[in-house]
Formats: structure tokens, C-alpha cells, sequence
């Protein structure tokens, strides 16, 4: 299943999304008080059986993707975890050795746009870099999972952007400031659940896109610490519970890392794209301006 949220008359609506175009809201159906959190913990057979009630018979409502706009698949997330440094080339790139242990830091609900939304680059700082990385969002309750069992606690994945301000991230030796200014933690279009995934997601290519040229590539195979690894040494620490995001960390190519430096500037648009997940679109604009949203294509 492929799950989004979307704006509709004032409200945040729970669909699903098939054939990449079209969604069925789970609004006026018997299924419209289901949260993604409920769908993500049910069993593949219940998903399907929402699936096949709500599609079926002349009265199934539906509605074009490109004319809707998306949210956050999950606007509040309980918590969003971040891996740095864990791709190996980016890990280089950023002057530090394989880690041992992964870099991890916490991102707040209130820094979380939905695909199409403007990235907004404060005014305080012109360096606003982007960051391509795969989030995992966790279906069951987990604690103390090895990492052999750890997969079977995950709910989906999904695109993020990690947008980060350069100069207040490095301005301690703690990433978290620079990485919480408001609306510049892109995130979505859909969440596609783990059943219909390679197991850790691993394998899949994953870009970003800067006006059309491509400034990361990789592939989910090579992160530092795989998704199972990651669960099990989260869960060591702390319970993990359904609806809590994991963002597994960028690939080389960061604009900071490059000579020169490439900022995202207003006008800009930025794209993240996970193969078998979707493309992450979003428009780039200054803190106080407004600008247009771009369509949140799915299809990857």
C-alpha cells in the first residue's frame, strides 16, 4: 500500500495511492477514522481488505494525485531520528572515518513539510544545503530487537530531504540546531509499506536533483549501518514505537562538500528520488517570501 496525506476542505486525510495517480481518500468511507499509524500496524491481509472495500462498486470516490496537496505523510511524528555519516563516501567527504558507532541526532515534528511545500531558507543564514535520505517509519512497538527480527518491526519508507543550515549546524559539535529550522525537513509523498519493499530497503538507487542536475547518486546498499542495525541499536536505548521515523543518512555529494559551495537559493527546486518509493519535490524560497508549490510526483 502506498499511503499519503493530503489537505482537503481545512482537514489532514488519510488515502492510499494506486497506479501512482490516483487516490482514494479514506474520508466518508467506514475506514475514516483510521490514522497512517493504524494502517501501518495492521497485518498486509487487513491493508488489502481496505483496500478492495474502498475501491470496489460505482460509489468509490476518488480523486486525481497531481490536484491534491500533500502533506507530511505523518505530521507528528513521536519522534524522528537521524543517522549522519552513513554512507560511506559521505563520510569521507565530510573528513571522518567509518564510524564505529552511528552519529545520531533528533529532528522535531514542527521542522516536517510535505512534498510540494517551499524549503525555506531563514534569514539568518545563506547556507541551506540538502541532504537525500531513505526514512523508515516503524509499524510495531519495538525494544531489544536483535537485528535478525528487527525488520519485522518496521511499518514503511518513505523520501526525506534533510535540509540543513550549514553554519549553525557546525557552530558546535552537536548537529541538532542547525538541523531544526522550521520547514526544512522535506518528507514524503507517500509512505510504501514494508511488504511491498526489498527487505531493509537495501539495493534501491537514490538521488537528489538541483534544477533539474543530478548532485547525488547512490544506492541504499551502501549505507554504513543497514536498517536492521540501526532498529536493533536504537531499541537498546530507547522503545521505538508505531509512527516514529528513522532517517537513515545522505550520500556524497552535499552542497557543503563541494568547490565551491552549492546553497539551495529562492527559486530553486530540489528533488529527492528513492527508487520504488517516489520523487520528493519541493520548491525552494526565502524565510517571508511566498512562492508556488510544485506537483509531489510518487512515481519512481
Amino acid at each position: 500500500m502506498r499511503i499519503v496525506t493530503f489537505h482537503h476542505e481545512s482537514d489532514a486525510c488519510v488515502g492510499f495511492v494506486l497506479n501512482d495517480r490516483t487516490l482514494f481518500p479514506l474520508t466518508g468511507t467506514p475506514f475514516a477514522q483510521l490514522s497512517v499509524t493504524d494502517l501501518l500496524e495492521m497485518s498486509v491481509r487487513g491493508r488489502q481488505d481496505i483496500v478492495d472495500a474502498v475501491t470496489a462498486g460505482s460509489q468509490a470516490v476518488s480523486l486525481p494525485l497531481d490536484e491534491v496537496q500533500l502533506l507530511p505523510p505523518l505530521s507528528r511524528p513521536g519522534k524522528i531520528i537521524c543517522l549522519g555519516l552513513n554512507y560511506f563516501d559521505h563520510a569521507a567527504e565530510s573528513g571522518h572515518e567509518k564510524p564505529e558507532y552511528p552519529s545520531f541526532f533528533l529532528r522535531t515534528a514542527d521542522s516536517l513539510i510535505g512534498a510540494g511545500q517551499p524549503i525555506v531558507r531563514p534569514a539568518c543564514s545563506e547556507q541551506l544545503d540538502y541532504e537525500a535520505e531513505l526514512a523508515v517509519i516503524m509499524g510495531q512497538r519495538c525494544r531489544h530487537a536483535a537485528p535478525e527480527e528487527a525488520l519485522s518491526y518496521v511499518g514503511g519508507y518513505s523520501c526525506f530531504n534533510d535540509g540543513s543550515i550549514r553554519d549553525f549546524q557546525h557552530k558546535t559539535s552537536q548537529w541538532t540546531i542547525g538541523k531544526n529550522f522550521d520547514a526544512t525537513g522535506a518528507f514524503g509523498p507517500v509512505i510504501v509499506t514494508a511488504d511491498e519493499m526489498p527487505p531493509g530497503a537495501s539495493g534501491l538507487k537514490i538521488s537528489t536533483r538541483l534544477n533539474g542536475k543530478i548532485l547525488q547518486q547512490d544506492n541504499t546498499a551502501n549505507m554504513v549501518f543497514t536498517v536492521a542495525e540501526a532498529i536493533a541499536m536504537l531499541s537498546r536505548c530507547m522503545t521505538l514505537f508505531p509512527g516514529d521515523v528513522i532517517a537513515m543518512g545522505t550520500p556524497a555529494g552535499v552542497g557543503s562538500a563541494r568547490r565551491p559551495p552549492i546553497w539551495m537559493r529562492h527559486g530553486d527546486t530540489v528533488e529527492v528520488a528513492i527508487e520504488g518509493i517516489g520523487h520528493l519535490r519541493n520548491p525552494i524560497c526565502d524565510e517571508g517570501e511566498r512562492t508556488g508549490q510544485v506537483p509531489g510526483r510518487t512515481s519512481a
